[in-house]
């Protein structure tokens, strides 16, 4: 096939891998984002894999299992735009701790008897 300037055009197809850690939704980008009993309960930040960075996330005391915070700017380029990106959607999956020695249990109890007073 001839260009208009009489030179062979050249057609590329380029695909995009997929990554583990990412579900692409158009643009946007939604990751899994651990989150410790601890901070999901009395507030602080973590660590967010965006695709060519890793940014902190402040997360609210109270944040609740499958939260999802909104990094705007840091999904998928546009395709014919490519300067504009789409969001990266941070979702909380809080971790609850699996081996608690006997004084955790304890504090863990005492915190119960706490609110069912």
């Amino acid at each position: 096939m001839r260009g208009a300037s009489g030179q062979g055009d050249i057609v590329l197809t380029v695909e995009v891998l997929p990554d583990a850690r990412y579900v692409r939704e158009g643009d946007h980008l939604r990751v899994n984002v651990p989150v410790d009993l601890y901070t999901a309960v009395l507030g602080g930040e973590v660590e967010v894999p965006a695709p060519d960075k890793t940014v902190a996330l402040r997360i609210p005391a109270g944040t609740q299992n499958g939260k999802v915070f909104r990094l705007r700017g840091l999904g998928m380029p546009h395709l014919k735009k490519p300067e504009q990106r789409g969001d990266l959607l941070a979702v909380a999956d809080v971790q609850t701790p699996t081996h608690l020695n006997e004084h955790e249990k304890k504090l863990f109890e005492e915190l119960r008897q706490l609110r069912n007073a």
